[in-house]
């Protein structure tokens, strides 16, 4: 009969319990837990603070009781081990209550301390008010002082996923709230290009949004800024990140990889064959960074629990490295992203090229739809994606689901643009967005038509280039970028001598379809000079729009169309 020990009683170790109970009725297994809780639900702690879960047990998916009636698995909550003895195979354990030592043996043990908040060394991190969001008990001291204190200004420090997730929640309930993050944007899985939607929606839904900007102190009532800005702040949340647990693997000498995280070959196991580390203490491989890398997500984790149990038992395991998928829902638009952004593609030396397109998540008759935002990453010149982000108010974390799947299959551009998907005209369009993006890139890829980027369009506007807006009259007097020449498509053919040919000529209409069409007709007409500008009208409001605000700049558009 085996003898396995469990450190850590949340998304890895629970399901590393479950898994080996149903592959051994007979094992004994013991499992702690350094806190009141086992296998709760980390990623919907943030929803308890607005009453989406109104009740913090509802957070509770198993209990001790539950784990002995249900698996036959001895679940100790706070009991944190401290030490564990190798050449004895025993691990030593301190009752949190008590603070009584006791020995457990083992054949196998099973790692999954997981991550604890960064707290940064400044003045005030200390203070009673000062709180972080890690576990069920975080969250329920956090709700009790906002209740207690009837606490209006609260300031969430980091633009993470969880600090993100808090400040809307808490806006959610009434609060008001200010985000400040250090880089100069939020949800950094995101380009630039694409996360000014979150920017602009999270200002729109009234959280005080600073970015390019660092904690520097926290006083009473109040935090200062790096800048020297002074924000007001009863209740304050660290959401700076998570480092991961390793000091009790760094103590019995076992390995730390070169990101700091417990190091663990393709099955899980440590330097230490009778010992497997899963979650979000261990660095994983990432398979198109070619290098070790760490990531902090419940659903790589319970995969890795499921094949260092499997491993235990002699069932073999493809490691097939990770990629990065995730999703967030920031208000009324809905985020996802998977793979490498062009930014961390380019810095670690991939040759990319990317294509940004706007298009309806389902057919326009219904009155669900709405624009979906989508950019795709490829390589050049093999057309190999690597990378995908989607922003809209439908279902964009079902598309992401797809260029995941095709990325873990090293899909390419040309697989993406005949990929057969369902359709109906309530989900999705006959040509999906995805499709369209795919399309879009295989054209570029062939030089049948050049691009520039929404975030290009601020310098051609200051430096006078000679944009041609295709849109309708209307749409133009609407709102429309300084300078820009009104040809809409319908007169295109009969006024195309109203555009020069010895100088570049940029193209947009909304969404860069329409300007599309525009520009392949003026290429087929002598012009080798037009370039269609990405994102279009559509993009470049959103694109300018929180900058605009926060800078206190000129606006490059007549006016602002969001529509």
């Amino acid at each position: 009969m085996k003898k396995i020990v469990v450190i850590g009683g949340v998304a890895g170790g629970a399901s590393a319990a479950a898994r080996i109970r149903r592959l051994d009725e007979q094992a004994h297994i013991v499992m702690f837990e350094k806190g009141p809780h086992v296998s709760f639900s980390n990623c919907s702690l943030p929803f308890h603070l607005s009453g989406i879960v109104e009740d913090s047990k509802r957070l509770l998916m198993m209990t001790p009781d539950s784990f002995e009636s249900k698996y036959n698995i001895d679940a100790r909550v706070n009991n944190e081990v401290v030490s564990i003895n190798r050449d004895e195979k025993t691990v030593t354990i301190k009752n949190v209550e008590t603070g009584e030592l006791s020995n457990e043996s083992y054949d196998k043990l099973i790692l999954s301390p997981g991550a604890s908040p960064i707290i940064p060394k400044l003045p005030g991190t200390d203070l009673p008010h000062v709180f972080t969001v890690r576990n069920v008990v975080d969250i329920e001291k956090l709700q009790d002082a906002i209740v207690k204190k009837d606490a209006r200004n609260i300031a969430i420090i980091g633009g993470g996923f969880i600090g993100v997730e808090v400040a809307e929640n808490l806006r959610l309930a009434g609060r008001d709230v200010a985000l400040v993050e250090h880089a100069p944007q939020i949800l950094t899985p995101f380009d630039g290009d694409m996360v000014q939607i979150l920017h602009k929606e999270m200002m729109d839904q009234g959280i005080q949004l600073v970015v390019d900007d660092g904690l520097a102190e926290i006083n009473m009532s109040s935090i200062t800024l790096s800048s020297g800005k002074v924000l007001e702040a009863d209740i304050v949340v660290l959401a700076i990140g998570v480092r991961p647990e390793t000091s009790l693997a760094v103590e019995a000498g076992l390995e730390i990889g070169e990101t700091g995280a417990i190091k663990v070959n393709q099955n899980y196991q440590t330097n230490d064959t009778n010992i497997y580390a899963v979650g979000d203490a261990i660095e994983v491989y990432h398979r198109l960074m070619n290098k070790p890398t760490r990531l902090a997500l419940a659903g790589p984790a319970q995969r890795q629990a499921r094949a260092a149990a499997d491993h235990i038992y002699g069932i073999p395991n493809a490691n097939k490295g990770v990629i990065g998928s995730s999703s967030i829902q920031v208000f009324d638009y809905a985020a996802a992203a998977t793979g490498l952004n062009e930014r961390t593609a380019k810095e670690i030396g991939i040759p990319v090229d990317a294509v940004y397109v706007i298009a309806p998540d389902k057919v326009g008759l219904m009155p669900s739809s709405n624009p979906l935002h989508f950019k795709l990453i490829y390589e050049v010149p093999t057309g190999r994606i690597v990378g995908a982000q989607a922003i809209g108010k439908g279902n964009a974390d079902k598309r992401i689901d797809v260029i995941a799947t095709l990325i873990t299959m090293n899909g390419t551009i040309e697989d993406l643009k005949d990929l057969e998907l369902s359709y109906s005209p309530m989900f999705s369009t006959a040509k999906d967005v995805v499709n369209l993006a795919a399309l879009v890139a295989t054209n570029m890829m062939a030089g049948r038509f050049k691009q520039v980027r929404v975030s290009e369009v601020r310098s051609l506007v200051e430096s006078g280039a000679f944009i041609v807006d295709v849109r309708e009259p209307n749409e133009f007097a609407n709102g429309a970028v300084k300078g820009a020449k009104n040809i809409p498509l319908s007169q295109l053919r009969e006024r195309m001598h109203e555009i020069p040919k010895d100088i570049p000529v940029y193209v947009h209409c909304r969404s860069a379809q329409r300007s599309y069409n525009a520009v392949m007709a003026l290429e087929h007409s002598g012009y080798d000079k037009v370039f269609n500008i990405s994102g279009s009208f559509l993009g470049i409001s959103l694109y300018e729009y929180f900058n605009d605000q926060q800078q206190h700049r000129e606006p490059i558009v007549t006016k602002y169309n969001f529509k």
